[in-house]
């Protein structure tokens, strides 16, 4: 598989900097912003695959966040991180256009393989499968 990019976008800073690390071993284009507005700003100059997006963050949260990223980016899949047995916050994703959620906490090979589906799936849709 092609080396995509990803961008992790979670307020928890141990979170994001052990999942940024992670994925880094594993050979992953990775990169983490600490808020919607980080994420946004670096939308414009990085174009990542996929996006792991927090839920509930300060400031702008994940579904405001959402809505913006896919207005700027359609084709940019996006994977809801969603805590505090908030499944409705992932649905309510899901129905603006996110490729998935999953809940905190979240193993690693769980993780990867719903970037992996979200990558492929991205490809399908912009021909290059």
């Amino acid at each position: 598989m092609d080396k995509f990019k990803v961008m992790i976008v979670d307020d928890e800073l141990d979170f994001l900097e052990t999942i940024v690390k992670r994925l880094k071993a594993r050979n992953i284009d990775v990169n983490g912003v600490e808020s919607g507005y980080k994420a946004l700003e670096a939308l414009e100059g990085r174009n990542p695959d996929v996006i792991i997006l927090d839920v509930r963050m300060p400031g702008m949260d994940g579904i405001e966040t959402l809505r913006e990223i896919k207005k700027k980016s359609p084709l940019t899949e996006v994977i809801m991180l969603t805590g505090h047995a908030s499944v409705e916050s992932g649905i309510q994703g899901m129905q603006l256009g996110a490729f998935d959620y999953v809940m905190k906490p979240v193993a690693l090979d769980e993780l990867l393989e719903k970037v992996r589906q979200a990558y492929e799936r991205k490809l399908i849709q912009t021909g290059k499968a």
